[in-house]
């Protein structure tokens, strides 16, 4: 597993933020909230409105390429990181607010759904927001028939199945399981197997 480093209160006008790195990945996170939902048709009379948005930094990675805001892959990141984070934040207990966490990359070398992740379970914990539990999160994955742990870019990109895990370690359950190959299932057991041991 690679050196992990976190910091919390990094962005002086948000309710709670953090900078976390895996390895060489740096991610940093802001959240904002509970606050007046800003678009009243989206308010929950009996919860709050959790939002996230993703971004990668122009300079995250070595292509240059000027990456649109709101492309699939950013879509669907957010996705992953708000229904991660909605299963922690007790949101029951703020009705009728919003909270918003954006989340950007600022450099990728593997693992940015994991370091997105924990990046905003802390700036979530830095707001004061109740969670059942802080998420952890890491990658696993196959590389010429080793089990590794969080996945740099390089062994990410050979091609071998690999498992995004996000759990909550004090109640002992999953909140993120993504597949990103579909070899997976063969090596389903394994990967939990490793990733119960990191993370605790």
């Amino acid at each position: 597993m690679r050196q992990l480093r976190a910091q919390i209160g990094n962005v002086a006008k948000a309710d709670g933020s953090s900078v976390f790195e895996m390895g060489n990945t740096k991610v940093i996170a802001a959240v904002y909230g509970p606050r007046e939902v800003q678009n009243k048709s989206q308010q929950i009379s009996d919860q709050a409105l959790v939002r996230c948005e993703y971004s990668m930094a122009n300079f995250s990675t070595g292509d240059r390429m000027r990456k649109l805001k709101g492309d699939r892959r950013s879509t669907e990141i957010s996705l992953v990181i708000r229904q991660t984070m909605e299963a922690c934040i007790l949101t029951h207990l703020m009705p009728r607010s919003q909270i918003d966490i954006f989340v950007q990359v600022l450099q990728a070398d593997g693992g940015t759904r994991s370091a997105c992740i924990n990046a905003a379970t802390l700036a979530l914990a830095d707001a004061g927001i109740p969670m059942r539990d802080i998420v952890t999160s890491c990658s696993a994955g196959y590389l010429n028939s080793t089990p590794l742990l969080d996945l740099n870019y390089t062994e990410d990109s050979a091609g071998g199945p690999d498992v995004t895990l996000g759990i909550l370690p004090k109640l002992d359950k999953v909140t993120l399981l993504q597949v990103l190959n579909d070899h997976f299932l063969i090596y389903f057991s394994l990967f939990v197997v490793v990733c119960d041991k990191e993370s605790k």
